[in-house]
């Protein structure tokens, strides 16, 4: 945990600050460093969805070391041990998804926590350096960590006035694809009245003095997002920028192209 780095992304935050970032999807530790040097104050590593291990994902921990960019580890589930496996490598703080209840958000908080407070076990690994500096790691850690609920079902939107009410969670996140396929439009991210529900949650989250965050699929939404009073800003999937980015080159010289399912290249 980088205690001076999570004290400046909540500074940049009290001040209603936007703040940057980007998840990480692909193993190699390069892209967040890319990310590092690029100045981004976070990084989410998606533990639920896709290919990552734990090996991958300590290595995107490692790469941001000594940084002002936190890293934050996307887990595959409400799990105490997941939990505590992320933040005993180093991690700065977790997201926990499918959070739709308050009783579920306070065991998160719980299992982030160490006693008395908590139930997180006090481990030799990395974020105690190795055992060597048990008693300041574990002095700083309730402080800092970030326990960052996702919201990702119309359930927990409409649950979210009790969510935003636990203590230990201040930083949220909200999952447009899923919540939309709750709601009955899967694979349309605002279907309905989906866009009215996801503002209805930021409003809420920021009416209790906390921060709310959204993945953005393209420059104007993330411009959108910002004056919405979103401030997690998500610049996208580190595979999505990298598609976008072959695809405007491509559109440059003339060439529409996309896939689909199988992976197959095909021209619009």
């Amino acid at each position: 945990m980088k205690s001076p780095a999570l004290r400046k992304l909540r500074a940049k935050l009290a001040d209603d600050q936007p703040t940057y970032g980007m998840w990480v999807t692909l193993e190699s530790p390069s892209i967040t460093e890319i990310a590092v040097a690029l100045g981004l104050d976070w990084v989410v590593v998606d533990a639920e969805h896709g290919h990552l291990d734990w090996h991958d994902i300590v290595g995107h921990v490692r790469a941001a070391v000594r940084s002002d960019t936190v890293v934050i580890v996307r887990l595959a589930e409400l799990n105490g041990g997941l939990i505590k496996r992320a933040l005993d490598i180093g991690a700065d703080g977790v997201v926990i998804p499918w959070i739709e209840s308050a009783e579920q958000l306070e065991q998160a908080v719980a299992w982030c926590r160490y006693p008395p407070t908590g139930r997180r076990g006090i481990g030799g690994e990395r974020a105690t350096g190795w055992g060597g500096c048990l008693a300041e790691s574990v002095a700083e850690a309730d402080e800092h960590v970030i326990v960052m609920p996702l919201i990702e079902s119309v359930e927990g939107g409409r649950n979210i006035e009790a969510i935003c009410q636990v203590e230990g969670a201040d930083l949220f996140y909200i999952g447009p694809a899923d919540f939309s396929a709750t709601a009955g439009y899967p694979g349309e991210w605002q279907g309905g009245d989906v866009a009215d529900q996801i503002l209805m949650v930021n409003e809420t989250v920021r009416r209790h003095n906390k921060h709310c965050g959204v993945i953005c699929r393209n420059h104007e939404e993330l411009v959108l997002r910002a004056e919405q009073g979103f401030r997690l800003l998500g610049l996208g999937l580190d595979s999505g920028l990298l598609i976008r980015s072959l695809r405007e080159s491509l559109a440059h010289v003339g060439i529409s192209r996309s896939f689909g399912p199988t992976l197959t290249p095909r021209d619009d």
